[in-house]
């Protein structure tokens, strides 16, 4: 029902799949209005391609704004800031090949979006047959680094004691799962992941830490390893702690990219390529370790003692986690919305595998959760589950309209605590009169059933709040549970980090 909507159901598309989500749209506003939603797809690196149309070229004079029905004086330019690549066809015969070539484009690593532009003239005009099949879309060969390289970074690892594997975004988008689990286990290497390689390797792995690094417990992983392997990581603030973890005292980064590889901390060995290939490469160089056992014993004594601290801390919150956990079936994919309980669910809850969980951490895009699991839930690989806050969750309320036409499968929850609650915590910290977050919300029950969507309302998040959770997932039709209920933001938002710069 909106562009902006639209492009966040292709970014869902993608990141449950891997593959090009394809957004149309129209011209001028309509295209502009597609902005957001993009740069949140081009800052999680998901491969999207907006296709819109423009004015007529026909009606178009170099340099001048002549004030055609929804001219912009450069519209693909709106696009450049937020796309890896933007697009204009001039030809109408070669309109197919254009579309084939930016879908090349938005896969290739790194993959982001790519915009291309359609004068509606172009778009319209008459074309003889073409007389040669379209092209397949290409499959791009994986680069391996050097095999010197690939040697030094072997054998800074068989000089450590306690390697640490940090895998992020890149990892995941070259589903380089097998391959970080086969160097994790030689190694006998913790593997911590960022919010975008959340489930890399599922939450059963023996190496896998399954908890964020904004935790001390976690953090003293980071500072007691004498190698950190990051693969397929720029270590972005929102990790860091805004580059408050110190450089590790040796580092070796795998990245399809060497600028981003090292923009923000130091490597002393880069090995430039396919995270997946480098990584397997790397794992046949290094000596088997042993003890694997010992280490899934010692990580699951962690999470068990994170759990518990935090339980004490946020009892409230917890017993979300584990509700909604217990009313999840294990394939789940789970949206999560910029809200506070979005914000646990990224950090905390236990994600099966790859593409089990959208968080919205590259740009931190607000009301992007709904619309986005429109996508996630048509690419039919898992049932859907999205979270938002009443704030969030209106931002794109229109697309109940969709859901019910369309009867797509989702779960929608609404965490009602009436107002923005992360921006009224803000307030509060500082000791200010919260101004602008308290909301008067609509019965959300009643608006989803004037949709035509089945809904309920629950009071808290406990017990009853699951199993209305439960009953909803396993409903093949869309639904909206609404839950009136507060909670504290965890440590991993930045008010509560641990670790401050200097």
């Amino acid at each position: 029902r909106h562009e902006q909507t639209t492009v966040y159901a292709a970014d869902g598309f993608a990141r449950a799949t891997g593959r090009p989500g394809i957004a149309l749209t129209t011209t001028g506003p309509g295209a502009a209005n597609t902005l957001g939603a993009l740069g949140e797809a081009w800052a999680s690196g998901s491969p999207v391609v907006v296709i819109a149309t423009d004015i007529p070229a026909a009606l178009r004079r170099p340099g001048v704004y002549r004030g055609t029905l929804h001219e912009a004086t450069d519209q693909e330019a709106m696009f450049r800031p937020v796309t890896k690549h933007t697009m204009r066809v001039g030809d109408p015969a070669a309109l197919g090949e254009a579309v084939v070539h930016a879908c090349e484009i938005a896969v290739a690593p790194p993959s982001r979006p790519v915009y291309l532009e359609v004068p509606t003239d172009v778009l319209s005009a008459a074309v003889d047959e073409p007389t040669s099949p379209l092209p397949t879309p290409l499959s791009y060969p994986r680069h391996s680094p050097p095999e010197n390289r690939l040697r030094d970074a072997a054998e800074l690892i068989a000089r450590a004691e306690r390697p640490l594997i940090w895998a992020g975004g890149g990892a995941l988008r070259a589903d380089a799962r097998e391959a970080v689990a086969e160097l994790a286990e030689r190694l006998c290497a913790p593997v911590i992941t960022t919010y975008m390689a959340r489930g890399l390797l599922g939450a059963q792995h023996p190496c896998a830490v399954g908890l964020p690094p904004h935790l001390p417990e976690v953090g003293r992983i980071w500072d007691e390893a004498d190698v950190v392997i990051a693969i397929g990581s720029d270590f972005d603030g929102m990790m860091t702690q805004n580059w408050a973890m110190p450089q590790p005292p040796a580092l070796i980064a795998v990245n399809v990219d060497a600028a981003d590889a090292a923009k923000n901390y130091h490597p002393d060995v880069l090995l430039e390529g396919d995270a997946f290939t480098a990584t397997a490469e790397l794992a046949r160089l290094v000596e088997p370790r042993g003890r694997i056992q010992e280490l899934a014993h010692e990580l699951a004594e962690l999470r068990a003692r994170v759990r518990d601290r935090l339980r004490e801390e946020y009892p409230a919150e917890i017993e979300f986690l584990e509700s909604f956990e217990g009313a999840l079936p294990d394939d789940a994919l789970v949206v999560a919305d910029m809200c506070i309980p979005g914000y646990w669910l990224g950090a905390f809850h236990p994600v099966p595998g790859p593409r089990r969980l959208a968080y919205p951490m590259g740009w931190g895009t607000l009301g992007y959760g709904f619309p986005l699991s429109i996508g996630s839930a048509l690419a039919e690989e898992a049932p859907v589950v999205s979270v938002a806050g009443d704030g969030g969750f209106l931002y794109a309320v229109g697309e109940l309209a969709t859901v019910a036409q369309e009867q797509i499968p989702l779960t929608q929850v609404i965490v009602d605590d009436g107002g923005y609650g992360m921006l009224r915590f803000d307030q509060q910290q500082a000791g200010d009169p919260t101004f602008g977050v308290d909301l008067d919300s609509p019965d959300f029950e009643a608006l989803a059933r004037s949709f035509g969507v089945e809904a309920e309302t629950v009071e808290g998040l406990g017990d009853e709040f699951a199993a209305a959770l439960a009953r909803q997932v396993n409903d093949e039709r869309p639904t909206v549970l609404v839950a009136r209920a507060a909670l504290e933001p965890p440590p991993t938002t930045s008010p509560r980090w641990y670790r401050r710069r200097q």
